[in-house]
């Protein structure tokens, strides 16, 4: 005999467990990721646009896209609807066969990111699989071995993307069965001193000059790729100096190194453009994706391939396999995702919400003792706080462990604006269809919240 299980209703949703049961169970079963085990974990029940609620029925802002992945918020009825259509004739099927799904959306994406350079689609899981499978077909085309990637960058947590990840979150990875992977410093204008604006060529040639050295100690016949986020995301919403993405990709062209751009986070119309990397003079050899692709809504991700890769694989084997590469239901949430960016002009949509937020965050700037900068393309942002400014002293020093930063990202939730941080910043992303009066609703919780975070540690 199963045991019973009583159903009840609450906010039109049904329910077989209550909130605190939920939490219970998680912290006794779930491991939870990037954390000590059995920690309290907020249980959520319900998530629509750009909110979501807890069991007791508390609403929050999510001014993150949870982990900057939904990109056109909860619930969105296109995606869910395309799902439910795919559900009806198949979920899933091999992928040595063709489906409908996966052929439509490798199309859509090869032309988003220009039909004139780009010829076909590997589908992955998600995005550490699409930076692992990228590096693997870099060191196939060439014949190399080494990779480079910057310090300031997270590309994900598998063997590989792990490695090439340059933030602390790579030690674990390093523990043996990788090799290869080399990490450079990669430009954070406001904490190495410059001014942007005003610095841009200094600081580009500055770092230009010592990754070509570095490069040249490593040999540069032996650099199958160099792999950067276009913009770097979860470090802190990093923008590089003008010109330093072109130089990048001309020290790659003056010695035959591939260059992939990682568009896992930044990428889907983030930045006002549909990749990031279209906001500069430059065109990577491979485009690395997932998150905003299907909004999380089913794990996918990608990388795309230019012409002369993808005619390198029409005579040698690729070596890149997973069960699940271009899963159906993923694909058509995929094909549904990408339709609404383009249907709803959700670009356009962008570029205006994030002119109204980099004008917000650059008051906080000019306001408050604790924000050392403002740094934000499109609805891409994050705010560095220090402890002082004149000297630009982070909150947090890097590596640090300080629950500063902890408690501030609480003191925010508590009011209702749910968002994260790495070290000192705190990171504003929020989903991409959010409103001007949504927008002039929750930003001044962060406002107040600085003023707080002022009077507490400044």
């Amino acid at each position: 005999m199963f045991p019973m299980v009583a159903f009840f209703y609450k906010g039109g949703v049904t329910m077989t467990m209550t909130g605190t049961e939920i939490e219970e169970m998680h912290e006794k079963y779930v491991m939870q990721s990037w954390a000590v085990q059995g920690q309290p974990t907020l249980p959520v029940q319900r998530a629509e646009g750009i909110y979501f609620w807890d069991y007791d029925g508390n609403k929050y802002a999510d001014m993150s896209s949870l982990l900057v992945c939904s990109n056109l918020g909860h619930s969105n009825q296109a995606i869910k609807d395309a799902m439910m259509a795919q559900m009806k004739s198949m979920c899933f099927m091999a992928p040595a066969y063709a489906t409908e799904a996966k052929s439509k959306l490798a199309k859509m994406l090869v032309e988003a990111a220009g039909a004139d350079t780009y010829r076909r689609v590997f589908f992955c899981n998600g995005g550490a699989d699409s930076n692992e499978n990228a590096i693997k077909m870099a060191r196939m085309v060439t014949g190399r071995t080494k990779i480079f990637s910057a310090y300031l960058s997270y590309h994900g947590s598998t063997l590989g993307a792990g490695n090439a990840s340059g933030d602390w979150r790579r030690f674990a990875a390093e523990l043996g069965g990788a090799n290869g992977f080399i990490h450079f410093m990669n430009p954070h204008m406001y904490q190495d001193g410059y001014t942007r604006g005003m610095d841009d060529a200094k600081c580009t040639e500055a770092f230009l000059k010592a990754l070509e050295k570095q490069m040249h100690f490593e040999g540069t016949d032996n650099i199958a790729a160099v792999i950067m986020e276009s913009i770097v995301g979860a470090n802190g919403v990093i923008l590089p100096p003008k010109g330093y993405m072109e130089g990048v990709r001309k020290l790659c062209d003056k010695y035959g190194i591939l260059l992939i751009c990682d568009e896992v986070m930044a990428g889907f119309c983030r930045t006002g453009k549909m990749f990031a990397w279209q906001n500069f003079d430059m065109r990577p050899d491979m485009i690395t994706f997932a998150k905003g692709v299907t909004c999380g809504y089913v794990p996918l991700g990608g990388v795309i391939v230019n012409e002369k890769i993808s005619q390198y694989f029409e005579h040698h084997v690729l070596q890149c396999g997973l069960t699940y590469s271009g899963h159906t239901l993923a694909c058509a949430a995929g094909v549904a995702a990408v339709q609404y960016y383009q249907d709803h002009h959700i670009c356009d949509h962008v570029q205006k919400m994030g002119k109204l937020l980099g004008d917000f965050l650059d008051k906080m700037v000019e306001k408050h003792a604790c924000v050392g900068e403002a740094r934000c393309i499109g609805l891409f942002s994050a705010l560095e706080i220090v402890k002082d400014k004149e000297k630009r002293i982070p909150m947090v020093a890097y590596g640090e462990k300080s629950p500063i930063m902890h408690t501030i990202m609480a003191e925010l939730k508590k009011r209702g604006f749910s968002t994260f941080g790495r070290e000192n910043n705190i990171n504003i992303c929020p989903p991409l269809i959010i409103t001007e009066e949504e927008l002039k609703q929750y930003l001044p919780i962060l406002d107040d919240v600085l003023t707080w975070v002022d009077e507490t540690y400044c």
